[in-house]
């Protein structure tokens, strides 16, 4: 994340705060990175500095007005004037963060070889949940590639008790001692 990133995204959740918004702004940020993500084109229309900003604005306006907080379309607003879009990723990412300190929520990255069952979940989030003293939020990914088991990222700690690992490990043994 950069620093821009950083200081755009504090600051939109500053005044999130103030204003008793952050709970409604969060899932409507993640919703717009995964429309940029998933729209790149879309992303480069409003970059495109052949277009004047008032068109770039006037799109942004036409594509959110009324689907999210007119803050955060604001906020989009000055961003794309700016010419710094690229930056929302990190913007979004800064938010996530403060909001997460503030509320006492760890995010935990959780891939398995298939996707959690609803009570997989629920076990996996309550043994983190006593295991830190913290509310947990989960981000699952899925990789067919781990074969079994679970790959465990949390607090900048990795814990891999896939069988994909184990099998890795038992692979490393022999080769050392052929």
């Amino acid at each position: 994340m950069t620093e821009l990133a950083r200081e755009y995204g504090d600051g939109l959740y500053t005044l999130s705060q103030e204003e008793k918004i952050a709970d409604e702004v969060l899932p409507q940020l993640e919703m717009l990175k995964a429309c940029f993500r998933d729209q790149p084109e879309f992303l480069k229309l409003l970059s495109n500095m052949s277009l004047s900003k008032e068109e770039r604005v006037g799109i942004l306006e036409k594509a959110f007005r009324g689907q999210i907080h007119p803050y955060l379309l604001n906020f989009l607003k000055i961003l794309c004037e700016r010419g710094a879009l690229y930056e929302f990723s990190g913007c979004e990412e800064a938010f996530r963060i403060r909001y997460n300190q503030d509320q006492g929520i760890i995010e935990a990255s959780v891939t398995t070889a298939a996707p959690l069952k609803d009570d997989q979940r629920a076990r996996m989030q309550e043994k983190l949940c006593r295991m830190t003293g913290k509310q947990i939020r989960l981000i699952e990914k899925v990789d067919e590639k781990v074969i079994g088991g679970v790959l465990l990222e949390m607090n900048g700690k990795r814990y891999d008790s896939t069988l994909r690992q184990r099998l890795d490990s038992i692979h490393q043994a022999m080769i050392s001692e052929a």
